[in-house]
């Protein structure tokens, strides 16, 4: 059985770096985040029609890393953390991008905590709205009843407390 767990939370609050250690330590397949490649090649300013582009990539990516997997996918984000972006930036969703929402079949959600200093990166946006951001994905999470652990911690700990968290989940 494939177990498929998502990392998500707002920006520099260690998912990418708590997938890979997840990777790591369950040798997962990882479903990369595509927003930051894309971007960082883009050129330009974002607009909310390129948020449906990464949305839609996002997917595939998670589509060919999901056909991959044996026991363990950790997906760095996922659709919820794009319609969270498109909502905060725009006050609107594609369409699209709800009813993939609705579709997405993850096991476990882990929040991560803004317990992590702000680290400055050109494609991050809102340093001081990290509390409203993650207060926003919560009660998204709850209002979807999607199953979700918070991550806290520094360093070391926080990939033991995911790690812990998993583990408790998937021994039910």
């Amino acid at each position: 059985m494939l177990r498929k767990i998502a990392i998500i939370g707002p920006e520099s609050t260690g998912k990418s770096q708590l997938a890979n250690d997840l990777s790591a330590y369950y040798d997962a397949e990882v479903v990369t985040e595509f927003a930051r490649d894309y971007l960082a090649g883009l050129g330009r300013a974002y607009n909310e029609n390129d948020l449906l582009h990464i949305a839609k990539k996002q997917l595939e990516s998670y589509n060919y890393s999901q056909s991959k997997a044996s026991k363990y996918l950790i997906s760095d984000t996922e659709l919820i953390v794009i319609k969270i972006w498109s909502e905060f930036k725009y006050k609107s969703v594609h369409p699209w991008i709800l009813k993939e929402v609705r579709n997405q079949d993850f096991d476990l959600y882990l929040l991560t905590d803004i317990d992590l200093s702000w680290e400055f990166d050109p494609l991050r946006e809102h340093p001081k709205h990290r509390s409203k951001l993650l207060k926003l994905y919560e009660v998204e999470l709850q209002n979807r009843k999607f199953p979700y652990k918070k991550i806290e911690s520094q360093n070391k700990e926080r990939t033991l407390n995911a790690i812990k968290a998993i583990d408790e989940f998937f021994q039910k």
